[in-house]
């Protein structure tokens, strides 16, 4: 999605421009930053959201199962 905002935006004016909900953290390219970030022109801004459990616990889960 692209959106037009005004010079001196940051991260959370996009986010909330978007329309998306944000309940975990926010990225630049990759890049872990926080809301306040200022944008430049043609940035991704990414929305994370928060995993529902930890990767390691899921995967000993399975691994039992399997057993």
């Amino acid at each position: 999605m692209k959106l037009n905002l005004p010079a001196g935006a940051t991260v959370l004016d996009a986010v909330v421009a978007s329309g998306l909900q944000a309940e975990g953290g926010f990225g630049v390219f990759g890049k872990r930053v926080s809301g306040h970030t200022r944008l430049r022109d043609g940035d991704r801004v990414e929305i994370y959201r928060r995993l529902a459990e930890d990767p390691k616990e899921a995967r000993r889960r399975r691994a039992r199962r399997r057993r």
